[in-house]
């Protein structure tokens, strides 16, 4: 039953990270095309997408290292992301969506620290 449960949370995981990609992304081409920011605009793009990026790679990760490894890079993407979501509303840009998007962000971030605790602590009880 645990693994059924690992299961739905890494499914909402993958589909908030590809909700959060999705929704920076429109984030990202209103920035450029509205005000001509293309510098916190390209390193959010990197960042946001490379979370979902990461996990669509744990998916088939080939151990509980590899898959430990990919989560937590993704851990590292969201954590990059919601600076760059934070520094962008706190530069006064308005968009309808960026409480939303870094609501998303924090999200994401929960649950990845949730799976990695998760996998260490099952891998002290084995």
């Amino acid at each position: 039953m645990s693994n059924n449960n690992n299961n739905k949370k890494n499914n909402i995981l993958q589909e908030k990270a590809f909700l959060f990609a999705l929704k920076t992304i429109n984030l990202c081409n209103f920035l450029q095309r509205e005000h001509k920011e293309f510098i916190m605009s390209q390193q959010l793009y990197r960042s946001a997408t490379s979370v979902g990026a990461n996990l669509a790679e744990a998916a088939f990760s080939e151990s509980r290292a590899d898959l430990k490894h990919k989560l937590n890079i993704s851990l590292k993407e969201a954590n990059e992301s919601e600076y760059w979501l934070r520094l962008i509303l706190e530069s006064g840009y308005k968009f309808e969506e960026l409480d939303e998007i870094l609501e998303i962000c924090k999200d994401i971030k929960y649950l990845l620290i949730a799976s990695v605790s998760t996998i260490v602590r099952n891998k002290k009880d084995s």
